[in-house]
């Protein structure tokens, strides 16, 4: 979004190129860049960290510095940070050792820890039309505004802190403090309602793609005729995906609180363990034999050259 935008002012004003201040180690570089090529292959492209002396965040905050440029941040709490309406991401000092524990007092900006989350937990209700959140508590109101309440209720309670090592498109590995508190929220939510929508074969499709897709986008190929096949086919499962998802935040964690659809295939007569008209015990019995026909058959086989 941020290159196509880029791309969109350049071309208005007559530019003939476009500059970013994304590092030479980092992803953003290859999104950018990805993204301009795609769309304005003509453009020419500007990285200064990758042209200048400057080596390091703290010759930064020295040269920063020495010219009378504000920076609103000390040098103890210079984290790289990147913020959007999803998420916060923070990289460097303690967090360039991964022997050493994150020093959260210092490092949140979203929430809280779950140690210092309230001691009571908060229940609420997500309703979902065709895969999409769009109301809270029964209250009807834009994604961007649900994600910003998820956000702060998140926050509130612990939800969505998250410290991994990634492998960089770069190739090399980078550790990282994410803090996604409505994402986690609306992520666990619209799972919730999958599992009672989507059948077993789509379920198991759309994991497999929903990986692939998430590799396809970090790695910068947003505008690519791959990424466009994959939303293709993920719009197409969440056909049927509306309904009402019922959540417990609680020290960090997300707890069932019950979940309806109308598309539901969840049939309780089915699941029962009393027997209904749908299914019959004694059907098992048959399946189980073809099921496993060839594992029977290859027991026989080796007994039968054992045997011998």
């Amino acid at each position: 979004m941020i290159a196509k935008r880029l791309v969109e002012i350049a071309r208005k004003e007559g530019a003939t190129a476009i500059c970013h201040g994304a590092t030479g180690k980092g992803n953003d570089q290859v999104r950018f860049e990805l993204g301009i090529k795609a769309l304005a292959p003509d453009l020419k492209i500007i990285a200064p960290w990758r042209t200048w002396d400057i080596s390091s965040r703290e010759e930064e905050i020295r040269y920063c510095e020495s010219h009378d440029i504000y920076l609103p941040f000390s040098a103890d709490n210079s984290y790289s940070r990147d913020r959007n309406l999803w998420h916060i991401s923070h990289e460097g000092l303690e967090l360039e050792d991964p022997g050493q524990a994150p020093n959260y007092s210092h490092l949140l900006v979203l929430g809280v820890t779950p140690q210092e989350a309230p001691d009571e937990g908060e229940t609420i209700s997500i309703h979902f039309e065709k895969g999409v959140p769009t109301a809270i508590d029964g209250e009807e109101m834009k994604v961007s505004d649900i994600i910003r309440k998820l956000n702060a209720l998140g926050g509130k309670h612990g939800v969505g802190i998250v410290d991994i090592v990634e492998n960089r498109v770069v190739g090399m590995k980078s550790r990282g403090v994410y803090e996604t508190p409505g994402g986690t929220i609306l992520m666990e939510a619209h799972q919730q309602l999958e599992e009672l929508i989507l059948d077993k074969d789509t379920m198991a499709a759309k994991k497999t793609i929903a990986i692939q897709f998430a590799d396809l986008v970090y790695s910068g190929k947003w505008f690519t005729p791959l990424r466009e096949a994959y939303q293709a086919f993920i719009e197409k499962t969440q056909e049927y995906v509306t309904g009402d998802v019922k959540l417990m935040l609680y020290k960090g964690n997300i707890i069932k609180q019950g979940t309806s659809a109308p598309y539901s295939l969840y049939n309780e007569s089915i699941a029962s363990f009393t027997t209904g008209d749908l299914y019959d015990h004694h059907d098992a019995e048959g399946f189980i034999n073809l099921f496993g026909l060839s594992l029977k058959v290859r027991a026989m086989k080796k007994a039968e050259v054992e045997k011998k």
